[in-house]
């Protein structure tokens, strides 16, 4: 299953949560998109990154757990 993180350069919850899913194991197919490249991306997810997009178009914002994580795929 592939995700998509939306996260912010030096934001410490993005590191938080990038380790979580690198600790579930799941960095495998992972993108990642910096919100601050672009400004629509800025105004939709400034305020909730970290956000977790699986491929089916549903979100986890953070602070998201190991059971959703494991319940998601």
């Amino acid at each position: 299953m592939t995700f998509t993180l939306y996260l912010r350069d030096g934001c410490h919850l993005c590191e938080q949560a990038l380790a979580l899913l690198h600790a579930e194991g799941l960095a495998d197919g992972l993108e990642l998109v910096d919100i601050d490249d672009d400004p629509e991306l800025g105004v939709d997810y400034g305020l909730r990154v970290p956000v977790l997009r699986f491929a089916d178009g549903r979100e986890l914002d953070w602070p998201f757990t190991t059971e959703q994580l494991r319940g998601a795929h």
